[in-house]
């Protein structure tokens, strides 16, 4: 299993969106970014991923799974653009904010806090285990 970030504007698309598609889940979509696009072509149905408010929150609000492999972004007609759908597993307990894993010296290699602008970004297995843990949530 992979772990994976998910970051969205929750004027855009929030945590209450995504809780409120249920198991039909959501597409991913309008990623605009090679990279970011790139690593949804990694995902793996059942591979996790944390849910991040950005913009005035930055914190993880929830954990969501990969529900479909990458496929064309529904939103563009462009085909060099792809997506993947996600399901929300549930909340965190504790929401888990950028400063909380900046401070924290165990997560300081974390892409997150190397290049916070990135929509999609891979989370490592003992980076996926401390943010857990900071969250309230089992691993």
């Amino acid at each position: 299993m992979q772990y994976w970030l998910f970051k969205s504007e929750p004027s855009t698309w929030s945590w209450d969106d995504q809780m409120a598609k249920g198991d039909a889940g959501e597409e991913w979509d309008g990623v605009r970014n090679y990279q970011a696009r790139n690593f949804m072509r990694q995902m793996e149905i059942g591979d996790r991923g944390f849910f991040y408010h950005s913009q005035t929150e930055k914190a993880v609000v929830g954990i969501v799974e990969v529900m479909a492999l990458a496929h064309p972004d529904s939103t563009t007609d462009d085909d060099r653009w792809e997506c993947v759908d996600i399901k929300a597993t549930g909340p965190v307990e504790t929401p888990v904010t950028l400063e909380m894993i900046k401070d924290d010296p165990r997560l300081a290699e974390m892409v997150l806090v190397k290049n916070s602008r990135l929509s999609v970004q891979p989370v490592t297995p003992d980076e996926w285990r401390i943010v857990c843990e900071m969250a309230g949530v089992a691993a």
